[in-house]
């Protein structure tokens, strides 16, 4: 969901070769990039949130010489315009905004490489477009189903390890619209003065900022770090898209991953995991064959020193493997 300063075994740091903007419809423009490899196995990142967007070492989980990494800002998010827009975003958008990039940029089979809401459009997308897909790897599963939203705004999860930061998020909702904290948020993100807006918008940052990882950092740093980010796009998409339900039916990925390919998949989890529930990525694996399920000793954060170190082994091994 939120970014983290990346630091571990990733690969060094670089620029993309080509970069711009897509329009894809209904007044929106999505910011993406192409990096690594020209030639190299497509590999596409899809970030979390909704609304977190892509930041410099984004692309440096993948080998450069053999990947063409291609990462996008989704709809509302990051660099893409007009910013933190919820008109016309939703699931089967962005669906459609990958199928979008990926013919202009000529690639017609991709690996996804998606966390959190980043394993939700993962699945979705190869769902719907199951021929365009030949690997996967995902962390910290989301199935968007109402459970899972309903844990994420103060169940609990939210209360087993954070509880000050679950009380603190609540309090700041009626008890009379405590049903669903999400339309009550976004109610203020939308409407009234700029500083209710902007209060709004950072205490949903703070919520799940200060539950990613593992050990959090000091409150004072943790601020510094969500002012520095896209907090407003992912307070706004986040709230947008779970009063909603992510836009998709109770239950849609597991009902329909049959549609799923016998492709490689790889499945990362924390087993601290305070924002995704591991039972998600545990009853996603048993739904895939073809899957492999890796429970690890962290947090929610692609940070998270066994998250990361997991993300890009595994990578880089179905890269190669891709490569044969």
């Amino acid at each position: 969901m939120t970014k983290r300063q990346t630091v571990g075994k990733l690969f060094p740091p670089i620029k993309p070769y080509n970069s711009g903007y897509l329009s894809v419809g209904d007044g929106h423009e999505i910011y993406y990039e192409e990096c690594g490899n020209p030639k190299g196995i497509p590999v596409l990142y899809l970030h979390g949130g909704p609304g977190a967007g892509c930041d410099e070492n984004t692309r440096r989980f993948f080998d450069p010489k053999k990947c063409c990494i291609i990462v996008f800002d989704q709809r509302g998010s990051g660099r893409s315009k007009p910013y933190a827009s919820t008109y016309a975003n939703t699931t089967q958008h962005l669906v459609e905004d990958i199928n979008k990039l990926l013919t202009k940029l000529g690639k017609k089979k991709v690996v996804l490489f998606g966390g959190s809401w980043g394993s939700t459009l993962a699945l979705v997308y190869t769902i719907a477009y199951p021929e365009k897909v030949v690997g996967m790897v995902l962390r910290g599963i989301f199935l968007s189903e109402s459970k899972e939203c309903l844990d994420y705004l103060g169940g609990q999860t939210a209360h087993s390890r954070f509880p000050e930061i679950c009380e603190r998020f609540l309090n700041n909702v009626p008890e009379d619209a405590r049903k669903n904290p999400a339309d009550y948020y976004f109610a203020m993100m939308t409407s009234g003065d700029q500083e209710t807006r902007r209060k709004f918008a950072y205490e949903w940052s703070f919520y799940e900022s200060a539950r990613l990882c593992l050990v959090p950092p000091p409150e004072n740093e943790l601020k510094k770090e969500i002012l520095s980010e896209s907090f407003v796009s992912l307070a706004m998409m986040e709230a947008h898209y779970i009063r909603n339900l992510c836009f998709l039916e109770d239950g849609f990925i597991l009902k329909n991953v049959h549609r799923i390919p016998r492709i490689p998949i790889s499945i990362i989890h924390g087993r601290y995991d305070d924002v995704c529930l591991v039972e998600s990525a545990i009853c996603l694996h048993r739904s895939l064959p073809t899957s492999e399920l890796h429970i690890v000793t962290a947090g929610h954060s692609r940070t998270d020193p066994e998250i990361l170190k997991k993300l890009v082994q595994k990578t880089d091994l179905m890269i190669s493997e891709l490569r044969k």
